[in-house]
């Protein structure tokens, strides 16, 4: 497979970590906040790279860019996240030119998602398009790629059943509350921060249970108080935590902070007690396990819950990767065009200027000269040879000798240069 490159030395990559090897508190370490990609945006192109997004989500975190070196991107990953280099090493991938385009295909179609059909990743992905390209980061390949990628997903999502049937974490988290706990329409609910994956919980907890026995505690309120008036929900103070945690039978905790926000010193049970982090970093402390009637519950034990629904949409994947491939090859086929645009037009200018010299000379020799049907007619069989090479380009083994030997024989360095 020929490269892609854009400049005479820079690589297509995408490399980063998933929880396919990284488990969360890894993939915690490597995760980056809004501020963290901004810097690392205004950094790479301090160091010359013209082209990056940057993804970080609860599953994975991702570069996909232009550099000389892979490792140019990844001291860029490391120095705005509190991963090593050496961790990186041991849980990362790094995918380059085709592979690359094939990963970016499949993360953004939800077909390497940790639910299968997940479409959050693709809005994911479109703000990190965006961001960058905000920040001038953005060249016409990745351009073109990502919107390739976004097409390939909305008609996954619209011709395919991959993401038919309830199957998330919020999803998991409640079936696995109504398997585990008894009586749950009578037991107290606490919802500790509002993070995404913790908002759709509670939403479906509502739905199955009753609303007096939920409460909702954020650090800050005005956040809790919104979801609150939505889900028609109680709503404590954050001082309130300590005594909120003991009436609570089921409490699950969404917050976005750094470090655990719940441990085995503010819990103070006079009953049993299920915990269940749904937080990328944990937020709750492992210590709470030494506390008798303590089940703690990760969101990583979660996603293995596999349900009919998930065997279900593995039906789908082989009509999913077939348009997958359908979008890609006209991208790839775009790509190509690309390489040998210049040289097909420098070729066009050769030809109409040998073209212009044999009228010039007709038109003095010949007295009856119809300059208008030369012209057609020329034209015509200008634009059959040059076809003849661009067939021969899009369709040959190797496109970079096929340009190499056109413009030797027509001497079109020169033109190239000029236009």
């Amino acid at each position: 497979m020929e490269n892609f490159n854009m400049s005479k030395h820079a690589t297509f990559y995408a490399l980063g970590l998933s929880y396919k090897k990284a488990d969360a508190a890894i993939r915690g370490k490597f995760s980056l906040d809004a501020q963290a990609k901004a810097t690392l945006l205004i950094q790479a192109e301090a160091e010359g790279i013209d082209s990056l997004i940057v993804t970080s989500t609860c599953n994975r975190t991702e570069i996909y860019g232009f550099a000389q070196h892979p490792y140019q991107l990844i001291k860029l990953l490391c120095a705005n996240s509190q991963g090593s280099v050496e961790e990186f090493q041991e849980v990362a991938y790094i995918y380059k030119n085709q592979e690359a385009i094939n990963h970016m295909f499949r993360v953004g179609t939800g077909l390497d998602s940790q639910i299968l059909g997940d479409f959050e990743i693709i809005s994911q992905l479109k703000t990190a398009f965006n961001e960058s390209k905000s920040n001038g980061m953005v060249n016409s390949f990745l351009e073109r790629l990502v919107n390739s990628v976004i097409q390939a997903s909305k008609k996954i999502k619209t011709q395919t059943e991959i993401s038919s049937g309830a199957t998330s974490v919020s999803f998991a988290s409640v079936q696995y509350i109504f398997k585990n706990v008894e009586d749950i329409a009578n037991k107290n609910i606490l919802l500790f921060g509002t993070g995404k994956i913790g908002r759709n919980t509670c939403e479906n907890l509502v739905k199955h249970t009753k609303h007096e026995q939920i409460t909702l505690i954020n650090r800050t309120k005005d956040k809790a108080e919104k979801l609150a008036q939505k889900l028609d929900v109680v709503v404590k103070d954050y001082a309130d935590l300590q005594l909120e945690l003991q009436k609570a039978d089921v409490v699950v905790v969404a917050t976005g902070a750094q470090n655990p926000t719940v441990d085995k010193a503010i819990l103070n049970l006079k009953k049993p007690l299920l915990i269940l982090d749904l937080s990328i970093p944990k937020n709750v402390n492992e210590n709470v396990k030494d506390i008798e009637g303590v089940t703690l519950i990760h969101m990583d034990h979660l996603s293995q819950m596999t349900d009919e629904t998930l065997e279900n949409r593995k039906l789908h994947i082989p009509q999913a990767e077939a348009i997958i491939e359908e979008i890609k090859d006209e991208f790839i086929a775009w790509t190509k065009n690309r390489k040998f645009a210049p040289t097909i037009h420098a070729l066009k200018e050769k030809l109409n200027s040998i073209k212009d010299g044999e009228l010039n000379f007709q038109r003095k020799k010949l007295a009856n000269f119809d300059e208008e049907q030369a012209e057609l007619i020329s034209n015509r069989i200008i634009q059959k040879i040059t076809n003849h090479f661009v067939n021969h380009l899009k369709d040959g083994e190797s496109m970079e000798e096929g340009i190499e030997w056109i413009e030797k024989v027509f001497q079109l360095e020169q033109e190239k240069i000029f236009n």
